[in-house]
């Protein structure tokens, strides 16, 4: 169970290289700034600490992007950059490095994927509510759906530090049963991402 009081971290996934697209996904034009803006904005909304952006494929470009958003929201004294020198491994190695890099202190961390740039920035406090004091985990569902960004408390970062290859934490949510506080929300933005330049024009659930 997560502490009642205590820190919480963001981290928002920005290693991937994004082959499908054509590489260079994040720093697509998207909703008159970058694709990678809609994850950070989310991401400073959350009630975090410090927002961790982790960097891969494209690595000085992406944060660069990254500082720049940072700076026109008032939020750069939250932003931290973290390069996953084995990205290429996959999603689960770039998250691993980034529960590596973890504050002791911290109780739980918002996981951001940087292609999802619909979130609600609501849905952060929300999932909060719903980890305090009774849930090692919580996630969105629509419709039916487990869906994207979740909250992972303090007592799963030892396996997520273990994660490698494309899962994420996929596997780690799936094994926690009641553990896992599941959250209804009704808005497709926790479903969308991007992977085909087609979607940035408007509209289909990237799967």
């Amino acid at each position: 169970m997560v502490a009642d009081e205590g820190p919480f971290e963001a981290v928002v996934l920005a290693a991937g290289a994004g082959r499908r697209f054509g590489g260079g996904k994040l720093l697509a034009p998207y909703a008159g700034g970058a694709l990678l803006d809609g994850a950070l904005a989310a991401a400073f909304a959350a009630p975090a600490r410090s927002v961790t952006v982790v960097t891969g494929d494209r690595a000085e470009e992406v944060a660069a992007a990254a500082r720049a958003f940072a700076e026109r929201a008032g939020q750069a004294g939250r932003l931290k950059l973290l390069f996953a020198a084995r990205h290429a491994e996959g999603m689960g190695r770039s998250l691993a490095a980034a529960a590596e890099a973890l504050p002791a202190d911290a109780v739980g961390v918002f996981v951001f994927l940087g292609d999802m740039p619909r979130v609600p920035h609501e849905l952060a406090g929300r999932l909060t509510a719903a980890l305090r004091g009774r849930a090692d985990a919580a996630a969105p569902v629509a419709g039916g759906r487990r869906a994207n960004p979740v909250l992972l408390g303090a007592a799963l970062f030892p396996e997520l530090r273990a994660l490698s290859g494309d899962q994420g934490a996929r596997a780690i949510l799936a094994g926690l049963g009641e553990r896992l506080a599941l959250v209804e929300v009704d808005d497709a933005g926790v479903l969308f991402d991007v992977d085909t330049p087609e979607q940035l024009d408007g509209g289909a659930d990237g799967g």
